[in-house]
């Protein structure tokens, strides 16, 4: 680990997120920290909280809550390949499990449209538009003859 750094040092939580790709940008990792959805053990914090090795941080993302410790600090950007060297995972298999399951409920009961079936043409459109100015005129019609008649009254 060429940035591994002793102890005493420490990196803002919203830079370490970042660096060790639990967000993809530390904007999106900074506005974490103001919704609450970053937790530094078991506490609330803002972006330029300060976090040391063995701190445990509770990220939650969407439908997945994870649960990391701090194994080394950075500021850096790391590769996916080594982030295992600077977090410890804690975060039970059956959480990762349900996220996915949820997940895949949510994309199911979402509407599908049939292949081919994208935006309308061209003649579709003034099919369309004609039913509307229709639809329009009668409503039109309608609100006109109701009011002579609510005037009679």
């Amino acid at each position: 680990m060429e940035n591994d750094q002793s102890q005493d040092q420490s990196v803002r939580v919203d830079v370490w997120t970042w660096a060790v790709r639990l967000f993809k940008t530390r904007t999106l990792s900074g506005a974490a920290c103001k919704k609450e959805q970053i937790l530094v053990n078991g506490q609330r914090c803002r972006a330029s909280r300060q976090i040391r090795v063995g701190d445990r941080l509770e990220v939650r993302r969407g439908l997945l809550t994870r649960t990391v410790e701090v194994k080394a600090v950075l500021s850096k950007r790391v590769g996916a390949a080594v982030v295992d060297d600077y977090l410890i995972d804690h975060t039970p298999k059956e959480v990762y499990e349900a996220a996915a399951e949820a997940f895949k409920q949510v994309r199911e009961a979402t509407p599908q449209r049939a292949a081919g079936a994208g935006r309308p043409t061209k003649r579709e459109r003034r099919n369309l538009e004609e039913i509307m100015e229709e639809a329009v005129e009668e409503k039109e019609y309608f609100e006109s003859f109701v009011k002579s008649f609510t005037r009679r009254s």
